[in-house]
């Protein structure tokens, strides 16, 4: 009878060690399919605010003056005008999810995104960092961290030279 006590509580014992807790990490979400999806829509310059929600906050390259989701739509428009192709890479992405000790959803990407400039077709490439929270599917905050010095530099350089050209093509008394 002994035996039999102990080796019901050494099988409970066993069945409650193998009961997994709710998933803090993966790979595969729906979270991480929505991003996806955003991704695949800016490449193809289709601007959908979908995904936010309406008190959405986007942040790139800083934490203060948040973008609203039209905002950012409008971001991207208005830089597209700097490049004759834009997008990111289809290779070497990495998506992960996690819920953090808070309970927030988190959905981070590292990227690689890569243009040719319109005025001359000088390819950058560039890696990215993104990362969204989640609150009922739908995006609250977006943090994006790139460095992009070589875009600034290249559109200066493109300024620099119109500059010159037009100087010299001005006549002289």
């Amino acid at each position: 009878m002994k035996r039999i006590i102990l080796l019901c509580a050494f099988v409970a014992l066993i069945a409650s060690a193998c009961q997994q807790g709710p998933v803090r990490y993966t790979q595969n979400s729906p979270e991480i399919e929505t991003v996806k999806q955003f991704i695949d829509n800016y490449n193809n310059k289709l601007f959908d605010t979908g995904v936010y929600a309406d008190t959405s906050k986007t942040y790139y390259n800083t934490n203060k003056n948040p973008m609203s989701p039209s905002e950012v739509m409008d971001y991207h428009r208005q830089t597209d005008a700097n490049y004759a192709t834009r997008g990111f890479k289809g290779d070497n992405q990495e998506y992960e999810m996690v819920v953090t000790d808070e309970g927030e959803t988190w959905v981070n990407c590292w990227l690689q995104w890569q243009c040719s400039l319109a005025a001359n077709n000088k390819k950058i490439e560039i890696p990215i960092h993104l990362t969204y929270q989640f609150i009922d599917g739908k995006i609250v905050r977006e943090y994006g961290y790139w460095d992009p010095t070589e875009i600034v530099l290249g559109l200066q350089k493109i300024e620099a030279e119109a500059k010159m050209a037009e100087s010299e093509m001005e006549p002289t008394e």
